[in-house]
């Protein structure tokens, strides 16, 4: 009690976010539904008004405040409109109807593959096609639904963006100017002797770096989109969290340095473009200088020999160092700019500092060209997002066919049912559907007694409706989806009460409906995907492990070489599939099945490192022996990622791979496991004498590696124990 009500003095928590929610749906949705039905007597126009706002308001859960979905809203008004359209003219014919059904069910849920925003959107949009879709089948009146449809979005949106304004939350460009400012400050104490950060600054750095993690954000403001900024600001805050993760890690100097004054002169660098980065992701505008003298600074310390394994691994720290602040440079340009930016990302010149021209490969697409990748990346039976689709599609056409053939009343809200009762494994979807048929249940004798009580009385229905309403959109997102269920039964049927004579039976219907629309969502889900992420999960990370372990292996093959371009796609292709399955894995409940190895954000940790270290700045060629060295390193490594792989996917798994021992391959070390970038170069191994610093380098990123395999060994659990696993 104290909690909520602290929450409703400060207006932060979910109970006040969802009575400011309520209060806007309720005005929108009741607005146009008086003014249509009392005012002009236009009962087509009012249905389609309350429900087109109820559909994107109180159905559709968008994440950000009242104006981002305002934005939101409007940009799918087209959508919606089209919706509304094939769903009049398809209902004619049950087949017709079935098939529209079939094809938009699963193009609308599928758009979920495009970022949160839209994932919020989609079931909204989806009953704006499942409403037409029922009689009366009259294309006739098409133009008044499409006028109630209108009227009723644009009503939302006036009061998504005017009403009762949502508390500020930081922008995740905010969060990464925070970072690069950090980042600033650490290089400026690393100048300084013993050039060490102390425990207070490594925990702030380490606090600014858990900051931008994305289940540390808002949803609304993960850059998770298909555009170019959003990937450029997803890429941004990656940088940031490698960067402060190897300014926490960069060795010191030896006692008698062998660089001089070249270190101390490129962490000056760092420090300067760091902070450069983090007046542009605040203000918007280009700071005063650029990189180049970071970049050359680079490349120079990169072809400077040294003597010693220590002086070189230092060198390879700061070669990745400057690496991390060139990118992050880069990628923020980007994502403030645009494709304006991305000419400063790579700079002239600048392939051998700042990585080649493919590191910002997205800068140069169009839109249409990012929504491709996007959706033709998800677009196979692996992809959680397709996998949902295709089981709210099915699920939607088979309630469709029932209601057609069967001739069942009301028989959207058998629709909606499986709309909103479905989720993304059996396991969820059968509490649910429990919590959702008593709360039916419990709303249905409720509705039935005032029904039964106020008979024809339209006057108390519209007195009910409009607080009714309020009291629903704010305590169902909160308690959960039995108050949903309950309290949404009794929204409808006061408000179609109010549009035709209705009697208590109208609560038998609609708690009929619930009943077979659950029925159809269980069998659904049993039958597509029960296990929802977790086996799907399994399989991304053994690819993703794979494909690391295949571009280890082919980067140092080809050590000392320019590579071909892009020989890390399918490095970036399983991490995105991995991501996405384990986005999802972390919403479900359910305790998965037993299986080894289910570190999964150790898994996905591995992949990013193996992209930030696979491309290495050219440098002095090493020799016939400093090639051996790197070539059977990483041919250990690239063996120990394929046994990972195999214990993150025992099914699949072609067989038992060679393991790493980590007492051969390289020491052990401590790494964060939410940290994105690689913690450091490792313990000083001795190398060939006069070994260039690329050997340094590459040496460098396989002991990260190393690291990440202890680390996936930590999380695996023995396949003969039977027993719970470790789950991030």
């Amino acid at each position: 009690m104290r909690a909520a009500l602290r929450e409703l003095r400060t207006g932060t928590g979910p109970l006040p976010a969802a009575a400011r929610r309520a209060v806007r749906v309720t005005l929108a949705a009741g607005l146009g539904f008086y003014v249509f039905l009392y005012g002009f007597d236009r009962p087509v126009e009012a249905t389609y008004a309350l429900f087109a706002a109820v559909a994107l308001a109180g159905l559709s859960r968008i994440p950000g405040s009242g104006r981002e979905r305002a934005l939101v809203v409007a940009r799918v008004l087209p959508a919606a409109c089209a919706l509304v359209a094939l769903g009049t003219w398809l209902s004619v014919r049950t087949w017709a109807a079935v098939a529209g059904m079939l094809v938009i069910g699963f193009c609308v849920a599928f758009s979920s593959a495009a970022g949160p925003r839209l994932a919020g959107a989609a079931p909204g949009l989806q009953l704006l096609y499942i409403l037409p879709c029922f009689p009366p089948y009259a294309p006739d009146t098409f133009g008044q639904r499409l006028t109630g449809t209108v009227a009723g979005i644009l009503l939302l949106i006036l009061a998504e963006a005017t009403v009762l304004p949502d508390p500020a939350v930081p922008r995740y460009q905010d969060l990464a100017a925070a970072a690069a400012d950090e980042a600033a400050r650490c290089a400026e104490v690393l100048e300084r002797p013993p050039h060490t950060l102390p425990a207070a600054e490594t925990a702030r750095a380490s606090e600014r770096s858990q900051a931008l993690r994305p289940s540390h954000v808002d949803e609304a403001q993960r850059p998770a989109g298909p555009g170019v900024r959003e990937r450029a600001l997803a890429h941004t805050g990656l940088a940031a969290r490698t960067l402060l993760a190897r300014l926490r890690s960069l060795p010191p100097p030896e006692p008698d340095p062998s660089d001089g004054t070249a270190g101390r002169d490129l962490v000056r660098a760092v420090r300067e473009s760091a902070a450069g980065t983090a007046v542009l992701l605040r203000g918007g505008t280009p700071p005063a200088t650029d990189s180049s003298r970071l970049r050359d600074l680079q490349v120079s310390l990169a072809r400077t020999p040294v003597s010693g394994p220590g002086p070189g691994l230092r060198n390879a720290a700061l070669v990745e160092l400057a690496d991390a602040a060139l990118v992050l440079r880069g990628a923020a340009g980007i994502a403030v700019r645009g494709r304006a930016g991305a000419v400063d990302a790579v700079g002239p010149g600048a392939g051998a500092a700042a990585g080649p021209a493919d590191r910002f490969w997205y800068a140069g697409e169009g839109p249409v060209r990012l929504w491709w990748h996007r959706l033709a990346g998800n677009s196979g039976p692996r992809s959680v997002h397709f996998q949902n689709a295709v089981r709210i599609g099915v699920a939607l056409a088979v309630a469709r066919t029932v209601a057609g053939v069967d001739s069942l009343p009301h028989g959207f809200w058998a629709m909606l049912a499986v709309l909103s009762l479905t989720r993304t494994n059996a396991v969820q979807t059968r509490a649910t559907v429990r919590l959702a048929l008593i709360g039916t249940l419990v709303g249905a004798v409720a509705a039935g007694g005032v029904l039964a009580l106020a008979g024809e009385a339209s006057t108390v229905y519209a007195i009910v409706l409009p607080p009714l309403m309020l009291f629903a959109f704010c305590v169902g997102p909160v308690r959960g989806v039995g108050w949903a269920q309950a309290m949404f039964t009794l929204v409808v049927a006061m408000a179609f009460a109010q549009l035709s004579p209705t009697t208590w039976e109208l609560a038998e219907v609609r708690f009929l409906d619930v009943l077979i629309g659950s029925a159809i969502g269980m069998v659904c889900g049993l039958l597509a995907w029960p296990r929802g992420a977790h086996d799907e999960l399994g399989r991304a990370v053994a690819e993703l492990l794979h494909a690391a372990a295949d571009d280890v292996q082919a980067a140092t093959a080809a050590f000392g070489r320019p590579r071909e371009v892009e020989p890390d796609q399918r490095v970036r292709h399983a991490l995105a599939m991995a991501e996405s399955a384990y986005a999802q894995y972390q919403t479900e409940r359910a305790r998965p099945a037993t299986a080894p190895g289910e570190d999964w954000q150790a898994a996905v940790m591995t992949g990013h490192h193996v992209l930030w270290g696979g491309r290495r700045p050219p440098g002095t060629p090493p020799g016939p022996r400093e090639e051996a060295v790197v070539r059977e390193y990483g041919a250990r490594v690239a063996a120990g990622l394929r046994r990972a792989a195999a214990a993150a996917d025992p099914v699949h798994a072609a067989g038992p791979e060679e393991a790493v021992d980590p007492g051969r391959a390289g020491p052990e070390q401590a790494l964060e496991p939410t940290d994105p970038g690689p913690v450091g170069p490792g313990a000083r191994r001795p190398g060939p004498e006069g070994a260039p610093p690329v050997f340094y380098t590459a040496m460098g990123w396989l002991d990260a590696l190393t690291a990440d395999l202890a680390l996936l060994d930590r999380g695996a659990v023995p396949p003969a124990t039977g027993g719970a696993v470790a789950t991030v």
